[in-house]
C-alpha cells in the first residue's frame, strides 16, 4: 500500500472501473480520492493500472503574446499555491508560480506572465520582515511590468496589502490574490480569483488592492482597496469584505469585464516610490469587560511606543485605564479603534471617551484595528513621534474616510 500512496490508479472494484489518487490510511483499506472530490474507501479491489502523478502534471512552457501587457505573479504560499500532499492528506504549501499559471490556461488570453516564487510560507508565518522584502521586490517589478499580482494565503493577506499600501506609492495596480480553497478540489476558487487578479492587474488602477471571489458562486470577484478589506468568514468563498468602503470595482467572470463601483486611483497618477522602514514594536490589544491596563504597562516596560486599541462601541475602555494611559501617551503614540468595524469613532458623545481624548488618545476614525496596527509601524518606522501624531489623523491611503456609510446593502 505505501509505495502507491500519492499516485494515479486505476483499480478494479464490485464489477465497477475506479479511477483516483490513493491517499494515506490507517485502517488497511484503499482510499481513492475520486476526480470529483470524493475520498472513497475499497477492501476489495484488483488494481488494474498505477500512474506517476509527478510525470502526469508536468508543465508545458509558457508562450509569450507580444501583444498583450506582461505582468508579474510573485508567489508567497498560501492556499491558492497549495495541493493535497497525499503522503500526509494534508493541504501543503508547494508549488511555485509558473505551476499555478500552468494550472489556468485562461491567463494566456489576458497577459504574458513571468512568475517568481519569494517564500514558500503559509501565511500565519508572514513577518513584518517578510513586508519588507516583498515591497522591495514588487518595487522592482513595477518599473518593468504593467501589473504585479501577489498570491498570499487568506488569513493575513489584508496585513500583508495593507503594509504594502504604506510602504509603496505605486503608478499600477499591485493585486493580492488567494482562495480559500485548494485548486486540486471541485470548489476551488483558486483559478477564477487568479483571473480576475489578471483583469485587473492589466487595468487602469493604481493601488493596491485585494481580488476575491465575491459570492459563493463562480460570478464575479469584488476589487477591495487593501487598507478597508478584512477577512470574514474561514471557509467560505465570499470571505473577503470592504469595510466602511464600497470594493472599488467586480469583475465579471465570463465576460471578463470590470465594473467600477467606486472613486478609485488610476493609473499613473502617482509616482513610482518606496518608503519601507517599519517599527515592530508596536500592538494591538483587544479590550474586554474586566481587563486591566497592566497589560499596558507590560508592553511600555518592553519598549514599545505605538499602541492600537481595540475598543468597544464608538471607542471605549474602562475608566480605571485611564491614569495609565496618561502615562504611556507622554512619549507614545495610543489609537482608539472599534471592535465593531462598521462605523466610526466618536469620543466625544460620553464622559470616558472624553477623559480618553484628555489623556492622549487619538481617535482612529473608521480605520480597522488592524490598519491602524500596520499604519502605526509604518508611520513610527518613518517619522518622528509628534509627526506621525498629526499624521495617523490623516488619510494617506484610503484608509480613512471623511464620513462613513453602511454600504454593504447597496452593492
Amino acid at each position: 500500500m505505501e509505495e502507491i500512496v500519492g499516485k494515479k490508479v486505476k483499480i478494479k472494484a464490485k464489477g465497477r472501473i475506479f479511477e483516483g489518487i490513493v491517499m494515506p490510511s490507517t485502517t488497511g483499506s484503499l482510499v481513492l480520492k475520486l476526480n470529483n472530490g470524493y475520498n472513497v474507501g475499497f477492501v476489495d479491489y484488483e488494481v488494474i493500472e498505477v500512474e506517476d502523478l509527478e510525470r502526469r502534471e508536468e508543465k508545458p512552457p509558457i508562450f509569450k503574446n507580444p501583444k498583450l501587457p506582461n505582468v508579474k505573479i510573485i508567489s508567497t504560499g498560501g492556499t491558492i499555491a497549495s495541493k493535497v500532499d497525499y503522503r500526509t492528506g494534508a493541504v501543503t504549501s508547494q508549488f511555485t508560480a509558473e505551476e499555478i499559471v500552468g494550472d489556468v490556461p485562461e491567463l494566456a488570453e489576458i497577459c504574458n506572465v513571468d512568475a517568481c516564487l519569494l517564500y514558500n510560507i503559509l501565511s500565519e508565518n508572514m513577518k513584518v520582515e517578510h513586508w519588507v522584502k516583498l515591497a522591495r521586490e514588487v518595487y522592482k517589478s513595477l518599473k518593468k511590468y504593467e501589473g504585479v499580482i501577489v498570491t498570499h494565503g487568506t488569513d493575513t493577506m489584508a496585513y500583508t496589502a495593507s503594509a504594502l499600501a504604506f510602504m509603496l506609492s505605486t503608478p499600477k495596480p499591485v493585486v493580492f490574490v488567494g482562495a480559500q480553497r485548494s485548486s486540486d478540489r471541485p470548489s476551488s476558487d483558486a483559478a477564477m480569483n487568479l483571473v480576475c487578479s489578471a483583469l485587473t492587474a492589466t487595468s487602469d488602477l493604481g493601488e493596491v488592492v485585494v481580488v476575491m471571489h465575491a459570492t459563493t458562486s463562480d460570478d464575479y470577484c469584488y476589487i477591495h482597496r487593501a487598507v478597508k478589506v478584512r477577512k470574514c468568514h474561514t471557509s467560505r468563498r465570499d470571505a473577503f469584505k470592504s469595510i466602511n468602503y464600497p470594493p472599488l470595482g467586480k469583475v465579471i467572470y465570463d465576460t471578463r469585464k470590470i465594473t467600477w463601483i467606486a472613486d478609485r486611483i488610476r493609473r499613473n497618477e502617482k509616482e513610482l516610490s518606496i518608503k519601507d522602514r517599519m517599527e515592530e514594536k508596536v500592538v494591538l490589544i483587544k479590550f474586554f469587560p474586566g481587563l486591566k491596563p497592566d497589560i499596558l504597562e507590560y508592553y511600555y516596560s518592553k519598549g514599545y511606543r505605538g499602541f492600537v486599541l481595540e475598543g468597544t462601541g464608538l471607542g471605549h475602555v474602562s475608566t480605571d485605564w485611564i491614569d495609565t494611559l496618561r502615562k504611556v501617551t507622554e512619549d507614545s503614540l495610543v489609537v482608539m479603534t472599534s471592535q465593531c468595524l462598521w462605523g466610526r469613532i466618536c469620543d466625544r458623545v460620553y464622559d470616558t471617551g472624553r477623559y480618553l481624548l484628555k489623556a492622549g488618545v487619538v481617535e482612529g476614525e473608521d480605520m480597522l484595528p488592524e490598519v491602524a496596527l500596520v499604519k502605526l509601524m509604518w508611520l513610527l518606522g518613518n517619522y518622528e513621534l509628534e509627526e506621525a501624531r498629526e499624521l495617523v489623523r490623516k488619510n494617506i491611503v484610503g484608509e480613512i474616510t471623511s464620513s462613513t456609510r453602511y454600504w454593504e446593502a447597496e452593492y
